[in-house]
């Protein structure tokens, strides 16, 4: 578990920075200020991409957290700024990078229980594939699409990102 979502959420996260980065790039290409895609939104009832970032960091510090048994750092929600989204990034990524595998040797069987559901836990492991990483990469993607929509020239390989390739003996 620790290698699967510590490894994740961090590539992640650094994708998110550099999609960040393209953002204000295009911005400054294009001559707008870069701030207007923090309030862009896919459809009128979804969140801004400001928010769909706060939500995606929010995910990745408490995943870890609810699964070590450890409570999340409280993060206030008042970036305005991309830098201050990539700071925000920054500080998450700091955050799931101080865990180890030592730390997740019970989360498998481990209740998690979620303010949404009062009463009711998932073990660990469905709490991690059933809704952790899936609510995750759910914003993950609207965040990407949000920019995309918006004109930033991201692709696929910009939403997975590098990948460990290793050599094959003999080829």
């Amino acid at each position: 578990m620790y290698t699967m979502l510590t490894s994740q959420i961090l590539k992640m996260l650094r994708n998110l920075a550099i999609w960040l980065d393209k953002a204000e790039a295009y911005a400054s290409a294009r001559k707008f200020d870069a701030s207007v895609l923090l309030q862009s939104r896919l459809y009128p009832d979804m969140l801004p991409l400001s928010r769909q970032v706060q939500i995606v960091t929010d995910n990745a510090k408490a995943i870890p957290a609810r699964l070590s048994g450890r409570v999340a750092p409280v993060i206030e929600d008042k970036e305005t700024t991309l830098e201050e989204l990539r700071q925000r990034i920054r500080t998450v990524s700091e955050y799931v990078a101080g865990f180890t595998e030592e730390d997740f040797k019970q989360a498998p069987g481990t209740p998690v229980s979620l303010p949404f559901a009062p009463g009711k836990y998932l073990p660990g492991e469905e709490y991690l594939v059933q809704m952790g990483l899936p609510n995750f990469y759910f914003h993950l993607s609207v965040a990407y699409s949000i920019l995309r929509h918006n004109g930033v020239e991201l692709g696929k390989a910009d939403f997975i990102g590098g990948l460990p390739y290793r050599e094959l003996e003999g080829a």
